[in-house]
């Protein structure tokens, strides 16, 4: 099969807001619906390990024509400088990091379709995995900035209060 030209991605955006309060924002998992544009919730699978490297959460996703849920390992917990997931465990790689600039942070969030993923996209669909691949990549790089953006809006908001 033929494989994607787009596996990995990143975008920035300056925020006026620390990077602490920036992580704090972005690692409570519970406010993803809040900025994504897909996954509308998500919750801890234990809250005694909540935030922590090697924790479980569930995200439910919804698009027009489809919802399902996927489970997430927390892989990076470094308050103020990263916050990342995988999902499945294997499967596809997000997160946050955040630089101190002197206008506030930058906020990265960065996106990577691992092997696994691919692997486990060609067993799952055949002769349709190009096609899947394709539309979650294409998802992901939309949603990305207008994750970013929405982030930024609330935060800087809260800032401002």
């Amino acid at each position: 099969m033929s494989e994607p030209k787009i596996r990995r991605h990143q975008e920035s955006v300056r925020v006026c807001a620390s990077a602490e309060s920036l992580y704090d924002m972005v690692s409570d998992i519970t406010r993803t619906g809040e900025w994504s544009p897909v996954c509308t919730m998500c919750w801890w699978d234990d809250e005694a390990s909540a935030g922590q490297v090697g924790a479980w959460f569930t995200g439910r996703n919804e698009l027009p024509h489809r919802t399902w849920e996927t489970r997430s390992q927390v892989e990076a917990a470094e308050r103020g400088r990263e916050f990342g997931w995988v999902v499945g465990g294997s499967f596809v790689r997000w997160g946050f990091t955040l630089t101190p600039s002197n206008e506030g942070t930058i906020l990265s969030e960065y996106w990577e379709f691992l092997p696994d993923g691919i692997a486990m996209f060609e067993e799952k669909f055949g002769d349709q995995a190009d096609f899947q691949i394709a539309d979650r990549t294409q998802q992901a790089l939309a949603g990305i900035p207008k994750t970013l953006a929405a982030i930024k809006q609330i935060a800087e908001s809260i800032a401002d209060r």
